[in-house]
């Protein structure tokens, strides 16, 4: 069997290659998220509440502009509930 063999006009070899190459991604994602959860069952063992450390996760991904302007607005919506 060669690279250009085709059935009913699909290049056979290519997609092989292509499904066998998104099931090792598979499994290395797999792989990941077992480490990451690892990752946080260490950080609640040494006291970390896992909850705030998802939330710094979250708003490191973001723009500090957009974090600083949804704390403001946080902010004041805590004052105008009187909180």
């Amino acid at each position: 069997m060669t690279d250009t063999h085709t059935t009913g006009g699909i290049a056979a070899d290519r997609l092989r290659s292509i499904i066998e190459r998104v099931e090792r991604l598979e499994e290395e994602r797999k792989a990941l998220g077992s480490d990451i959860r690892d990752l946080f069952t260490e950080a609640k063992s040494a006291g970390f509440d896992v909850k705030v450390v998802k939330e710094l996760l979250r708003l490191r991904k973001r723009e500090p502009a957009e974090v600083e302007e949804q704390e403001t607005l946080l902010d004041i919506y805590l004052k105008a509930l009187g909180m």
